[in-house]
């Protein structure tokens, strides 16, 4: 009799254990997606410690072992918002284009090459600066077609962590090596807006050049090669005033620079 109550007993309390954890994680779940709390509490800060460690060189191999054998799913969990999507990966892209060019410059010289091949381990996959930049921070779109057709054929890891819509925003954060390139930012989701703005204003400031005489903006060849990004040249337009580089009265003609593509490492954004 005893041995059946204690048999009982234990079944009863692991059963109700199991319910309460059941209970327990649907309920942070809805949190989460209600933002009243923020998922970025472990593989976001360790994206953000990558990238620190990386600008003040420090060890970055126990930080990548985690986040190369980490569950895809136990990853998503915590990646569920677009801003946590966006903060996570550009931290990991602009992280491995130091590492890998620091670490090997020569492999800038075929930058087609080197940015569709796939050598960053994240979550059991390997990916190129490709997939992170187009597949997954640009919500699938085409890496050639201006930003205005989204890949109907992405591989369900591309969908399992790309965002729900494209920010234009996001090529004032990624930084890809090159001279022309925006600033090496870190980010975090809570305060992501506010500081891709910070960046991008900053960026944008350098690069463009309003002449009033003729009433024409010289800016960022970003602008055109990502215009539907952008929405269109309404949308640029529209951001360059939010930015305040030029009046918000005025309808400039805009003229893009060229890209220079010469190599240029350790170009950090400082507050």
């Amino acid at each position: 009799m005893n041995i059946a109550k204690q048999i009982f007993n234990s079944t009863f309390t692991i059963g109700f254990l199991i319910i309460c954890l059941s209970f327990s994680c649907n309920n942070e779940k809805k949190l989460i997606e209600s933002g009243k709390i923020d998922a970025n509490n472990k593989y976001i800060t360790l994206s953000s410690q990558l990238m620190n460690n990386v600008q003040n060189n420090e060890p970055t191999e126990s930080i990548l072992e985690t986040l190369a054998k980490v569950n895809p799913d136990t990853l998503a969990s915590f990646l569920i918002t677009d801003n946590q999507k966006k903060a996570f990966w550009i931290n990991v892209y602009n992280a491995h284009i130091q590492i890998f060019l620091s670490q090997n410059p020569e492999l800038f010289e075929n930058r087609g090459k080197y940015f569709s091949t796939k050598r960053i381990a994240i979550a059991q996959e390997e990916l190129s600066f490709d997939d992170i930049e187009h597949g997954i921070i640009r919500s699938s779109k085409f890496k050639l077609a201006l930003g205005l057709i989204r890949n109907p054929f992405a591989g369900e890891f591309e969908k399992k962590f790309r965002t729900r819509e494209t920010d234009g925003r996001v090529h004032f954060a990624l930084n890809c090596g090159a001279k022309s390139c925006p600033l090496v930012a870190t980010y975090d989701a809570k305060n992501f807006d506010a500081k891709v703005d910070r960046v991008a204003k900053s960026f944008l400031n350098k690069m463009s050049n309003y002449d009033t005489s003729t009433n024409t903006l010289t800016t960022t060849t970003l602008f055109s090669w990502f215009r539907g990004d952008f929405g269109g040249k309404k949308g640029v337009l529209q951001l360059l005033k939010k930015y305040d580089i030029v009046p918000q009265n005025s309808k400039p003609a805009i003229e893009y620079s060229s890209y220079d593509w010469t190599l240029s490492l350790g170009n950090y954004y400082e507050e």
